[in-house]
């Protein structure tokens, strides 16, 4: 096995031998989805991992990963959303001081949900970009740790444990649906699919007015792509500078879907109605994938990666009452 897949396993065993760390999240056939496209319909709950998303496993990985010395120093993020909820719960679960910078315009409700599991968390004016650029710089300045959302090998080896989950969950896999955006989710599992279960399709799956990774690999180098309001915000945003994941991306993707807003949002809802779940914008870009696409694997396994849950409840009730 190659020396990612290792990772990939070593990253398993330590995010799971810590209290209140990883679960190893639930596979579940969805009969009415499977029934509408005519492929066994899974659905990889990632919804259902500790604060809400899959970002958890990368952040702790990264975390528990760090020298005694790095420990005691500290370390700073940017982030107003997933990765900022799992990297504060990570820093807390290890016993190490976290800080968090969050652009003035983040909702109180994120602000707290990231305070809520003890982080210190800093304002910073402007935009999340602003954000990151000042917290890159005062981990730079104090000798910290800074833990970037994916262009990270340990942050991609931790979120590479859903692959390997996945495989031995379901062996005979024939296609895995991940959203994307700064591609670290689906680097780490693609990577380990591709030398676990060779045969089994990863699928790329994008909100049209989010692409940034796709037109970075589509040019094969990263460059500024703007994009349009999505309900995606969990895919949303360009990539930094030197992303390590755009060459893994471009190796492990098999396949693109991209898909519409009116799609996301009836992905929403179908979840909510067939499935019972509450899912954020990011997630519905997956399982929208899947069933648009799935239909091309009848009769086979394929898997969706539910991502997150964490939405604003006005953003969900107002996609709720969309469809009505």
């Amino acid at each position: 096995m190659n020396d990612i897949v290792n990772e990939i396993i070593a990253a398993n065993q330590r995010i799971k031998s810590v209290r209140g760390g990883v679960r190893e999240t639930p596979l579940d056939l969805a009969g009415v989805f499977s029934e509408r496209t005519g492929a066994d319909f899974y659905l990889k709950g990632e919804h259902l991992q500790n604060t809400g998303s899959f970002k958890l496993r990368g952040a702790l990985n990264k975390i528990l990963g760090l020298s005694e010395e790095d420990r005691r120093q500290g370390i700073v993020t940017a982030s107003s959303g997933n990765h900022g909820m799992a990297t504060s719960l990570a820093a807390s679960i290890a016993g190490i001081e976290a800080t968090i910078y969050l652009p003035e315009s983040v909702s109180s409700a994120k602000h707290e949900k990231i305070k809520r599991y003890g982080a210190k968390t800093i304002l910073v004016p402007g935009n999340g970009v602003e954000a990151e650029n000042i917290a890159h710089a005062t981990a730079d300045s104090q000798n910290r740790t800074y833990i970037s959302p994916y262009s990270d090998w340990d942050v991609i080896a931790g979120q590479g444990t859903v692959g390997l989950e996945l495989a031995e969950q379901c062996p005979d896999l024939a296609a895995v649906y991940v959203s994307v955006g700064g591609g670290g989710l689906i680097a780490g599992i693609g990577s380990y699919l591709k030398e676990v279960c060779p045969n089994a399709d990863v699928i790329a799956c994008w909100a049209d007015n989010a692409k940034a990774l796709y037109h970075c690999i589509e040019k094969g180098e990263v460059h500024e792509v703007p994009e349009t309001r999505t309900l995606s915000d969990g895919t949303a945003g360009g990539i930094e500078a030197g992303a390590i994941t755009l060459p893994i991306c471009a190796q492990v993707i098999d396949r693109y879907v991209f898909i519409s807003e009116d799609e996301i949002a009836s992905a929403m809802r179908d979840m909510a109605d067939c499935q019972y779940f509450i899912i954020e914008g990011a997630a519905g870009v997956a399982v929208a994938a899947g069933l648009k696409d799935a239909s091309r694997y009848k009769g086979r396994n394929i898997a969706v990666v539910v991502c997150g849950r964490n939405i604003a409840l006005e953003t969900f009730l107002s996609v709720m009452k969309s469809g009505t």
